[in-house]
């Protein structure tokens, strides 16, 4: 049988991905806090 890298868990592949997303989802928090003024928290109504 051929080898197959698994897809899920805390394989390279999984880590990857997590990181480009969370630099994705850091960048359009600062982009939304530049453009609306307000902090993340204050746009969910927390301060």
């Amino acid at each position: 049988m051929e080898k197959q890298d698994a897809k899920f868990g805390f394989t390279s592949f999984a880590e990857n991905w997590n990181g480009r997303l969370a630099m994705l989802g850091f960048i359009i928090g600062v982009v939304t806090e530049y453009l609306t003024g307000q902090g993340i928290l204050a746009q969910l109504g927390l301060m």
